[in-house]
């Protein structure tokens, strides 16, 4: 029986929900998953442009790990740019720290509910409006 997997830290989940290729319809897509680990190896090490060592302590992994977790993200967007498919970035074992929110109207990345602002046409009554990223 495998090892449970640990759960790799995150900063904070991508601002956006995935891409697609430009001029296709989203209907006439297929879809490769980015988990939200594979998306953080992208941004610590080619993004922020950090050492594999120093990625893999912020992540709280092993170098080997991170190195296993980067090489499959780079496949999968390879894949993703080659055969003209959308990119949807979810999933993982992972822990953010704290939960983090999408609003549904403004589509803002909200690190708790009374950190929202309510400005312009956003409003929220209550928590409706608000989907909580696991």
């Amino acid at each position: 029986m495998p090892r449970p997997k640990q759960f790799r830290t995150i900063a904070k989940p991508p601002a956006m929900l995935g891409f697609k290729p430009f001029g296709i319809p989203r209907t006439e897509l297929e879809s490769v998953t980015l988990s939200y680990d594979e998306y953080e190896t992208i941004r610590l090490l080619d993004y922020e442009g950090l050492m594999q060592g120093q990625a893999a302590e912020r992540m709280n992994v092993s170098r080997p790990t991170l190195t296993r977790i980067y090489e499959k993200a780079r496949k999968t967007i390879a894949k993703a740019f080659v055969e003209s498919k959308m990119i949807v970035i979810e999933g993982g074992n992972v822990d953010f720290g704290r939960k983090w929110y999408r609003c549904r109207k403004c589509h803002k990345l909200i690190d708790g509910v009374e950190n929202h602002d309510h400005s312009k046409n956003c409003v929220i009554f209550g928590n409706e409006e608000l989907t909580i990223i696991k």
